[in-house]
């Protein structure tokens, strides 16, 4: 039996715990060599239980999508060491298994244990986006790949150090096959001092305020976001509501996938059926039963802001995901564009939520992040790999107008600045702005999209892996869809689009070519009648809209 913590333990506590996870973000933030991670936070840090790998304290710069992920990856080695014993104090495990609680194969997550007078007390996490693992294509995200081998290196849960050790033997495996092991190498530095500052942070707390009262918060902290999200559950109508949508393709075939959401709604619980989902496909928009269960928690967040961010939150919802849809794959199916599937499966939410509860709407965001990856030889320096994602607009609420140039709501990542990506790269932006007329319309507009225009400075290869360029982001409540993806590159004989619409691999770029992205904004709430003048004159005025 714990004992209860007072109500203001709980609160400094509450505090204390996020500040170390937010510590732990920071280190890695400064430290890493990518910009993936150093500017745009693609990375996040935690504390898991030490037996079930539950999730219970991140930090507020992490992204919110592995939150429930990276429960699951701790799950995996838990389950190792059960199976094969011999964890020690010391031990450090990394792995990147998309099918085994990872996401895609570019995530690389370290597990260290927390021991406390030789008993293990909880777990701390790393993961971060590394830039290239091998495969076909530089960065991972090769729109053509029919499974995981064609994406990146595949690794289990293996252990990195062992008793304080350093295994020299796996660093030089996970090095030999990049393209860019330097980047690698500082990245990999970077999680694990990260894990060394959490650590000494943990234990300094423990010693101060007593390993038996920060137990008896971690509890609180679950129980206390398992009654709030009863509590917002209950506020919503009791029924059934359904919504579908779908992307593009699978890069593959040039055949729409559909997402398709029953939700059930019952008393303080819910239930997220996705039965009705497209099978697996071939292409690698697959996505992991982990995946799919962190993509939900994170539209429920968004929708009810006022829940913790931890495993407790969880608990009223029942998932139905059925191993013959494209949300529970299985090895070796390709899984490097996960980011879309996701997005679209937060997207169904919303729509679902919408038609349930209109007040706590939001219409659809543009749902893509339109994953460039641009690589050469190098002719001054050492082989260059550039990946980055890109903004769009957010859908419009009843509260007010969607974001312009927004990330998506999978996390709170920032979009890699112009001048980094133009001082690591041989690249040249020569447009970054907002997209006119790529709102939904009404009472309240989606947000803008953008155009993104880069030339290249030097010869390079270049893969596309986005979407949204056959369906647009949906309106709610009578407001009108955004504008759709679009993408396209110069040639001897003009402007090129790839034929699957929103992806393409191994184009070859000469010096002087031009690639041009135009990002979908987001959908619009209400009736475009009901706009406010003034509104409609200011957005004429600034040239959102003609």
């Amino acid at each position: 039996m714990v004992s209860p913590v007072d109500p203001v333990t709980l609160a400094i506590l509450k505090g204390r715990l996020e500040q170390i996870a937010d510590e732990m973000d920071a280190t890695l933030f400064r430290s890493a060599f990518n910009p993936i991670i150093a500017e745009a936070h693609d990375a996040c840090h935690g504390l898991y239980d030490a037996l079930t790998g539950d999730t219970l304290v991140q930090g507020t710069k992490g992204l919110p999508v592995f939150v429930a992920a990276m429960a699951f990856s701790v799950k995996a080695v838990i389950d190792k060491i059960a199976e094969h014993g011999g964890l020690a104090e010391g031990d450090t495990f990394l792995f990147n298994d998309p099918y085994a609680g990872g996401t895609h194969l570019n995530d690389m997550r370290l597990v260290r244990p927390v021991f406390r007078d030789g008993r293990l007390f909880c777990w701390l996490a790393s993961v971060g986006h590394w830039l290239d693992l091998g495969g076909n294509v530089p960065g991972g995200y090769n729109p053509k790949a029919t499974e995981s081998f064609q994406e990146a290196m595949r690794i289990p849960p293996v252990k990195l150090i062992a008793a304080g050790v350093l295994r020299q033997d796996i660093v030089d495996i996970l090095a030999a096959n990049s393209r860019v092991p330097v980047s690698n190498r500082g990245d990999l530095a970077g999680q694990l001092n990260a894990l060394d500052l959490g650590e000494r942070r943990f234990a300094a707390l423990l010693d101060e305020m007593g390993d038996a009262t920060v137990a008896a918060a971690f509890v609180a902290y679950s129980n206390r976001a398992e009654r709030l999200m009863r509590a917002a559950i209950t506020d919503l109508p009791d029924g059934h509501y359904s919504f579908d949508d779908v992307l593009d393709n699978d890069g593959i075939d040039d055949v729409l996938i559909d997402i398709c959401l029953d939700l059930t709604i019952a008393d303080d619980r819910m239930t997220l059926d996705f039965s009705r989902s497209s099978k697996p496909v071939q292409g690698p928009v697959n996505i992991s039963t982990a995946t799919t269960i962190s993509g939900c928690y994170v539209a429920l967040k968004h929708l009810f802001t006022e829940v913790p961010a931890n495993a407790g939150c969880l608990r009223p919802i029942s998932f139905v995901i059925p191993e013959t849809t494209l949300l529970a794959a299985t090895a070796p199916r390709p899984t490097a564009g996960y980011t879309e599937t996701i997005l679209r499966l937060i997207g169904v939410i919303f729509g679902a939520i919408a038609k349930a509860a209109p007040a706590r709407a939001l219409a659809g965001p543009f749902g893509t992040i339109n994953a460039l990856s641009i690589a050469g030889l190098g002719t001054s320096g050492p082989r260059w790999v550039m990946f980055s994602f890109f903004g769009g607009g957010l859908g419009a609420s009843p509260q007010g107008d969607g974001l312009s140039h927004a990330n998506n709501p999978i996390s709170t990542a920032t979009i890699p600045p112009v001048e980094i990506l133009e001082a690591m790269y041989p690249v040249m932006f020569t447009q970054w702005a907002l997209r006119p007329n790529s709102a939904g319309v009404g009472q309240y507009r989606g947000g803008l999209g953008a155009i993104y225009e880069i030339e290249m400075l030097e010869d390079a290869t270049m893969s596309l892996l986005g979407e949204r360029g056959k369906r647009a982001p949906f309106g709610i409540a009578g407001g009108g869809p955004a504008g759709l993806n679009r993408f396209a590159w110069t040639t001897a004989d003009g402007w090129k689009s790839p034929d699957m619409i929103s992806k393409v691999t191994d184009v070859k770029l000469e010096r002087g070519a031009r690639l041009r992205l135009e990002t979908p904004g987001g959908g619009g709430f209400g009736e475009a009648a009901r706009r406010n003048p003034d509104a409609i004159a200011r957005d004429i005025r600034l040239g959102y809209t003609a």
